[in-house]
């Protein structure tokens, strides 16, 4: 097998996407460096996650409602919720819980709900100079919520039978003349 040059060759020099800061955002470049230096110099677990996160685009880094965030944070008083992300409000939750949050962006009404509550609304220079290696402090995301995750299937195994259940079908188009015969109609064979 020899390589194929008219489609380009090996795909090669492409180890990692964090060698290069993309984003021209001079807050987040900042937090990188500070991220990154930290990760090194204390062998921390959290601060590389942190880095990682941070390199992460938009669509990777889903924001996360104050209903989700109070749901995970029950039971870790006194722990700092960290979520490399947006913080927003929840309408559906009446009571907000106490808590210490530290976040890249909090929305307006996230973060004065938050304060309210006796809680605190950090930046991740804050919690680096609180907590360099991530000490008492909850590393959270955001539901994932790509609209390509509507195409994939669960895992597939012999005895999973809900694999494909609730999977949307790549299909051109959802009318009468498209994928509706055999597997997707009882009276064409069988229905999936």
């Amino acid at each position: 097998m020899g390589i194929d040059l008219k489609a380009g060759g090996r795909r090669t020099g492409h180890a990692s996407s964090m060698k290069v800061i993309k984003t021209q955002n001079p807050y987040t470049r900042l937090l990188i460096k500070l991220y990154k230096f930290l990760a090194r110099r204390t062998d921390s677990k959290f601060c590389a996650t942190v880095t990682k996160r941070l390199h992460m685009s938009k669509v990777n880094a889903p924001p996360i409602g104050l209903n989700r965030l109070a749901k995970y944070m029950t039971k870790k008083e006194g722990k700092t919720a960290v979520m490399v992300g947006k913080v927003t409000d929840d309408v559906r939750m009446l009571e907000c819980p106490k808590m210490s949050v530290c976040a890249l962006s909090f929305t307006e009404n996230a973060r004065k709900r938050i304060v309210a509550a006796g809680g605190e609304c950090i930046t991740f220079d804050q919690l680096a100079l609180r907590a360099p290696t991530g000490s008492n402090t909850v590393l959270l995301r955001g539901p994932e919520s790509r609209a390509a995750l509507a195409f994939f299937g669960k895992r597939t195994s012999v005895n999973n039978p809900h694999a494909y259940d609730g999977v949307k079908p790549r299909v051109r188009s959802k009318g009468r003349k498209f994928e509706k015969a055999r597997g997707r109609r009882k009276s064409r064979g069988f229905k999936v």
